[in-house]
């Protein structure tokens, strides 16, 4: 007898025998028409292992790029290889030759050691010869790169200061040509040289140094201590807009304004020759390094030195416009002592000569009424202090253009037109 518990255990069996059926029918449908998809494309050439493959690809490229969009970033290495191999064909190096008093040996070192490499200071001593008499021989270098087909090529101003000697380039194929001083600018340290080596030599693109940030890859392409060309080293930009006071070792020295600054090793040597960013472009013209220190090194920015390249293009010299002042920069000292209103500015001074005008006769400064002991305080809006010299300013401007001065004169503020005029 069938009791009412085993009746309630029966009908649930039979319910679950039902739910079978109906999973077991819904399952074999759905694979059948799956594997009938697959048996049909197969037969049309539309399903295969180039589809799967595509499939996962498209799976491999969505985690790759939600695990760091690490995909497509080119590898730093081969960009800085293709950047060297790009520009230097048209890094070059300058030799400075000059005529000077013979010299003789009287003691030569038996293992023949460049001094360069002997740390000890044996080696060759010489004495001057009694026969008398000059002979040419290379007394320095420096680095430059090519900015034109025929032949213009940028280099710094104190590579090819002495006018007594003569200068060579050789380029990257080894080859020397005489090379000429075309231009000289005489506010930033830039000159520009021609040699004729035909009218399709390498040339470098400029880029926009105005674009340039902090910790942005650069490459440093030059003539290292006169001895090894183009010698390749690899930084950041440590810093923008450098204010520097850069010596030559003779006494000589320059205030550097805005200029970039560098870990990328900048070696005796090297002035003159470009700064790369990661791309092959130049971005600087490395200038100078400081001394006792490590990985400090400066160039000046490309946009500085392009108005220069074109005036030489198309008026075979630098034009630069100027003022007609002498002047020196204020300072919270010369405010002291000179009981001065303001501690910035340019205060206009006479030099020591009787011929040092405050004012040049008939320059701009002249014409707009600018007299001595005056202080130039703005231009064009832009106060001129320690970042923002006096000549710098003036150099940003063009021949005619005409400019807004702010200045203090016999114990008032004023402001003057100047309209720029070429320096001669």
């Amino acid at each position: 007898m069938i009791n009412q518990e085993n009746k309630d255990i029966i009908k649930t069996y039979k319910k679950f025998l039902v739910a079978v059926v109906i999973i077991t029918f819904l399952l074999s449908s759905f694979f059948g028409a799956l594997f009938g998809f697959m048996a049909g494309n197969l037969g049309q050439g539309k399903f295969s292992l180039d589809f799967l493959k595509k499939k996962q690809n498209q799976i491999d490229q969505k985690s790759a790029g939600s695990a760091g969009n690490t995909i497509n970033i080119p590898d730093e290495e081969s960009a800085v290889t293709a950047a060297v191999e790009k520009a230097s064909p048209a890094v070059v190096s300058i030799i400075v030759s000059k005529d000077i008093p013979k010299i003789q040996d009287f003691f030569s070192d038996p293992f023949g050691f460049d001094p360069f490499f002997n740390p000890f200071g044996s080696g060759q001593q010489q004495q001057p010869d009694n026969q008398g008499g000059t002979e040419k021989q290379e007394i320095g270098g420096g680095s430059g790169f090519i900015v034109s087909r025929d032949g213009l090529i940028v280099t710094n101003r104190h590579v090819v200061s002495d006018q007594e000697a003569e200068y060579t380039v050789m380029t990257n194929d080894e080859k020397r040509h005489s090379a000429k001083v075309m231009a000289i600018d005489p506010v930033s340290d830039v000159a520009i040289l021609k040699i004729e080596a035909g009218g399709n030599l390498p040339i470098l693109e400029l880029a926009d140094s105005g674009n340039l940030k902090i910790g942005q890859t650069v490459i440093a392409i030059g003539n290292s201590l006169g001895e090894f060309r183009n010698t390749v080293s690899k930084g950041i930009i440590s810093g923008l807009k450098r204010n520097v006071i850069a010596g030559d070792g003779f006494g000589q020295a320059e205030n550097l304004s805005e200029v970039i600054q560098t870990d990328a090793a900048i070696n005796p040597g090297n002035s003159g020759g470009p700064l790369l960013n990661i791309s092959g472009q130049v971005i600087g013209v490395n200038v100078a390094m400081a001394q006792g220190a490590e990985n400090i090194g400066f160039a000046l920015p490309i946009n500085i030195v392009k108005k220069d390249i074109e005036s030489v293009k198309t008026k075979g010299r630098i034009v630069q416009p100027y003022i007609g002042v002498r002047y020196i920069p204020v300072t919270a000292v010369i405010q002291k002592e000179n009981n001065l209103p303001f501690d910035f500015g340019a205060l206009v001074l006479r030099g020591q000569s009787i011929t040092d005008f405050a004012v040049v006769p008939g320059s701009p400064a002249d014409k707009a009424g600018i007299v001595e002991n005056d202080i130039i305080l703005e231009i064009n809006g832009t106060k001129i202090d320690d970042t923002h010299q006096l000549s710098d300013q003036i150099a940003k401007f063009n021949v005619g253009d005409t400019i807004s001065l702010k200045i203090w004169s016999k114990g008032q503020e004023k402001n003057v037109q100047v309209t720029l005029e070429e320096r001669k």
